[in-house]
């Protein structure tokens, strides 16, 4: 920038003040809307918008509401919430332990077949997407949590209830008028490290929506992570060093654990095979894109 405006002046020695700002600031545009190797392609402006603009007001990124929401784990268990509330006249008791009530949980979990994870979940005791109560079923416990912090149901005096307007708006527009609250409360309020023992101050949510793209355009959870590497180096770089956990190693595994699998997977948007071994050797990290995500999502080029 220096040595341009340096040669704009030498070309143009009559230029004031003013007009000098104005070649300054032009220069400095074409220079933060030129596409970037390490942002895959992107320019600066754009990814400055991605990681810091309010929800829904992302730059070239349209978020819809799907027609079809009963493909989504998290959608479909915030119906199931919503309609023993309704049912009881917009509240129902929670477990001593303030948890969701028995019955709910094992109405959710008998909804496991009709997603695309049940594919890789043969066993009730290690999935995320059922449980014998709340405690034991991480997909759920994760849906009540960002139903309260999208403000759809709050506890008191040992009962969940659905907020007054939430009721109505169920009532007008049904299940897809929350979509998008709890969609923001997942990638702004939500807190990704509650369900893992890795380190909290690891933040993975300022990148979702670059991390979204890029998984949409290859699927490749190993790819994903060098990406993210080489557009935000200094990210890495504060990352906590381990001795078994090297910094790329731990950015690998939290883009998998936190961003993939309790978050995309949770939603319906991706799903992915849990081995990661076999014959001996490891699995490619390969995702598969589930069709909520292009119809959720749509980028357009910068």
């Amino acid at each position: 920038m220096s040595d341009s405006i340096a040669q704009t002046v030498a070309m143009n020695p009559h230029l004031s003040l003013d007009e000098l700002r104005v070649v300054a600031q032009r220069k400095l545009d074409e220079q933060n809307h030129r596409p970037l190797d390490d942002f895959c392609g992107l320019s600066s402006t754009r990814v400055y918008s991605w990681l810091y603009a309010p929800f829904g007001e992302f730059a070239g990124v349209i978020i819809n509401t799907p027609d079809d929401l009963s493909t989504s784990p998290v959608m479909r268990y915030l119906s199931l919430i919503l309609d023993e509330a309704m049912y009881h006249g917009g509240f129902f008791k929670a477990t001593p332990k303030g948890n969701l009530p028995t019955k709910l949980v094992k109405h959710a979990s008998a909804l496991l077949p009709e997603f695309a994870v049940s594919q890789y979940h043969a066993h009730i005791s290690i999935s995320e997407f059922a449980g014998r109560n709340e405690e034991a079923f991480n997909a759920l416990h994760y849906t009540r949590i960002l139903a309260e912090a999208a403000g759809i149901i709050y506890r008191r005096s040992g009962r969940y209830h659905v907020k007054k307007a939430a009721q109505k708006q169920y009532q007008t527009h049904g299940l897809h008028c929350f979509f998008l609250p709890m969609l923001e409360a997942a990638v702004t309020k939500y807190n990704w490290s509650y369900l893992d023992g890795w380190p909290e101050e690891v933040d993975l949510r300022t990148f979702w929506l670059f991390m979204l793209w890029r998984l949409q355009y290859h699927g490749s959870a190993d790819q994903l992570a060098n990406e993210v590497a080489t557009a935000f180096p200094d990210f890495v770089g504060e990352l906590p060093a381990e001795e078994h956990f090297p910094p790329m190693r731990l950015l690998s595994i939290l883009i998998e654990s936190r961003f993939i699998e309790r978050f995309l997977q949770f939603w319906g948007f991706v799903t992915i095979d849990p081995k990661r071994i076999f014959a001996g050797a490891p699995v490619s990290r390969m995702v598969d894109l589930q069709p909520l995500l292009a119809q959720a999502f749509e980028f357009s080029s910068d």
